[in-house]
């Protein structure tokens, strides 16, 4: 396999994780994981969502959660999604700096997440863009359903690549491309971020991957191969999207660790540790969480044989 040797980690649970949960973390105890993740040297955090808390109430402490996450910390790598403009606009109010933008690739989608056809989001793009950069804001991009809309069923891989040469026109930090509710597989993948990268090769791209059909690694593996070093993930493999039925499950970030580090892929990450924040998350909601490295341990973990 053509791999690279190092890849970035974004931590999405704090804000993706989070948001399907019926229990709605304190302040507290979002401070308690995301001193866990710290430890385990996460090196980016997407912390929380400026969005209206009736929509979403996990969500709705996000503020606060900023505030004490600046004073205990400093100014660590923290990302906001924002998926208007009134959620930009709170988002600098708060002093956040790096925000993260979201649209959909397909109308249907985008319509019930944001009540806007993916032309309307583009469009009010430049807005957004103008008002980033006219108070230091950096803003990354993810674009939704780019590999399958559970209403419209395949994204054609055209669409995503005019909907990124739009984007392109701004001064944008990343783009993701996101697998919203799990219906990619490598083979798409692989040929899709393969295309991207051959059509924009200095710009930096990742991936956000769904494990609801079971081939979240494996997605991973394949845009790895194509090229993508930079990937979202969710502690314990917790969350989805609250505007698309079956949207269950993340990649679990644990579980992505621990493949790429068995493959050679660094990521500069603690893994045992990170397996502790992921058990004391699973303390807090109260429930199993779908990760499987935290329940069976690393693959270098030895036991006696039986008697």
């Amino acid at each position: 396999m053509n791999v690279v040797d190092q890849v970035s980690i974004n931590e999405v649970g704090l804000r993706d994780g989070l948001q399907l949960e019926p229990k709605t973390l304190t302040v507290d105890e979002k401070v308690e994981i995301f001193q866990l993740l710290k430890e385990a040297k996460i090196p980016e955090v997407e912390f929380g969502s400026f969005v209206h808390p009736k929509l979403v109430p996990q969500m709705a402490n996000t503020a606060d959660f900023y505030s004490r996450l600046k004073v205990l910390f400093g100014n660590p790598k923290l990302v906001a999604l924002i998926p208007n403009s009134k959620g930009l606009e709170i988002a600098k109010e708060n002093g956040v700096t790096s925000v993260n933008y979201v649209l959909s690739a397909s109308d249907s989608h985008n319509l019930q997440n944001v009540s806007q056809t993916t032309e309307q989001s583009l469009e009010g793009f430049k807005y957004l863009m103008d008002y980033a950069t006219n108070h230091n804001m950096r803003m990354n991009v993810t674009i939704g359903t780019s590999f399958g809309c559970p209403f419209e069923g395949t994204v054609p891989p055209e669409r995503i690549l005019t909907i990124i040469e739009n984007l392109l026109q701004y001064n944008i930090n990343r783009i993701t491309l996101a697998d919203t509710t799990g219906m990619a597989n490598p083979k798409q993948v692989y040929h899709l971020t393969k295309s991207v990268l051959a059509e924009w090769k200095h710009f930096e791209f990742g991936c956000h991957f769904h494990n609801t059909r079971g081939m979240g690694l494996a997605n991973i593996v394949a845009a790895l191969e194509s090229g993508i070093t930079v990937f979202d993930a969710s502690l314990g493999g917790i969350g989805g999207c609250p505007f698309a039925p079956g949207a269950t499950g993340n990649v679990c970030t644990e579980d992505v660790v621990n493949m790429l580090e068995e493959m050679g892929v660094g990521t500069a990450i603690d893994l045992d540790k990170l397996i502790q924040a992921s058990q004391k998350l699973s303390d807090i909601l109260e429930h199993e969480l779908p990760g499987q490295v935290a329940k069976a341990g690393k693959s270098s973990k030895l036991y006696p044989l039986p008697r």
